[in-house]
C-alpha cells in the first residue's frame, strides 16, 4: 500500500512538473509569404534552440494572408514579399529582413537561355504562344503562375509591367508547386523565388542578366523585391527579439547561405 502511494504521488509530481514546464512559454505565429516561409522556418528553429521558453510557428498562405493576419491579430507577425506594401498595411510596422530575386524558370530540357522583359510580358499575356517564337523548339508554351494575392505574383507583374495573365494559365498556390509543375512539363515557364532554384529547373537570363546573388547585389538583375515582416503596433517583447535575431549577423548569414539576400 505504501509503495503504491509513493508511485501515485511520484506520477502526480511528474504531471505537475510537466504542466509547470509549459507555463510562461511564449508563442509567436508568423503567416504569409510562401517564398519566405522555408527561410522563416529555419530561422525559427535556430531561435528556439537558443530560447527554450519560446515557441515559433510558421504558416504560409501568401502575402495577402500575411497582411490580413497581422491586422486581425491571427498572427503576431505577417510575412509579405512585395515591391511596395498596399494601403492595407499602412497601420502595420514594417521591417525589411531580406531581399529576394524572382527567377523566370523553365524545364532543364528547354534550350532557351534568355528572354527579354518584353518577351516575358508577351508570353504571360498570351501574345507569344510557341517556344519557336523566342528561339526554342516548336512547341506550345504552358504558362504557370501564382494565385491572386501572392506577393511573388504581385511583384512579378509590377516589375514586368502591363501583365494581363492569359486565361488558360496554370495557377499554383506556392513557389514549391510552381517548381514541381515546371520540373514535370518540358514546355512550361513560371516564376519563383530565386532562393528556391534547384537542379529540377533552369533559371533564364532576363535581358541578358542571370538571376544570381552577384547580379542582384550589383543591381543588374531587375526582378527583385524586399521581404517584409509586419507587426501590429510597435515592436516589443519576444516579437522584437525574434525580428532582431533575424537582422543579426547570424540571422542574416542564415538568410544568405540558404539563397536569399541580406536586408542591407
Amino acid at each position: 500500500m505504501f509503495k503504491r502511494s509513493v508511485i501515485i504521488v511520484s506520477l502526480f509530481s511528474l504531471v505537475l512538473l510537466a504542466a509547470g514546464c509549459g507555463k510562461g512559454k511564449t508563442s509567436i505565429t508568423l503567416a504569409g509569404s510562401t517564398a519566405f516561409q522555408p527561410f522563416a522556418e529555419k530561422l525559427a528553429e535556430q531561435y528556439m534552440s537558443g530560447n527554450q521558453g519560446v515557441s515559433v510557428t510558421v504558416q504560409g498562405g501568401g502575402s495577402a494572408v500575411g497582411i490580413q493576419s497581422a491586422n486581425s491579430g491571427a498572427a503576431e507577425i505577417g510575412m509579405a514579399d512585395l515591391v511596395a506594401l498596399p494601403d492595407e498595411a499602412k497601420n502595420l510596422t514594417a521591417t525589411v529582413v531580406a531581399k529576394d530575386g524572382i527567377a523566370i524558370v523553365v524545364n532543364p530540357q528547354n534550350k532557351v537561355e534568355n528572354l527579354t522583359t518584353d518577351q516575358i510580358r508577351d508570353i504571360f499575356n498570351g501574345k507569344i504562344t510557341n517556344w519557336s517564337e523566342v528561339g526554342g523548339n516548336s512547341a506550345p508554351i504552358t504558362v504557370v503562375s501564382r494565385e491572386a494575392g501572392s506577393g511573388t505574383r504581385s511583384s512579378f507583374e509590377e516589375i514586368i509591367g502591363d501583365v494581363q495573365l492569359k486565361s488558360d494559365a496554370l495557377i499554383q498556390d506556392s513557389n514549391g508547386t510552381i517548381r514541381e509543375t515546371v520540373a514535370n512539363d518540358v514546355n512550361s515557364v513560371g516564376y519563383l523565388s530565386h532562393g528556391l532554384i534547384n537542379e529540377k529547373i533552369k533559371a533564364l537570363k532576363v535581358d541578358g542578366e542571370e538571376s544570381t546573388t552577384e547580379a542582384i547585389i550589383a543591381g543588374n538583375y531587375k526582378l527583385v523585391r524586399p521581404i517584409f515582416l509586419l507587426v501590429k503596433g510597435e515592436l516589443k517583447g519576444e516579437v522584437k527579439s525574434f525580428i532582431d535575431y533575424i537582422l543579426s549577423e547570424e540571422g542574416q548569414k542564415t538568410i544568405q547561405s540558404n539563397g536569399l539576400l541580406p536586408a542591407k
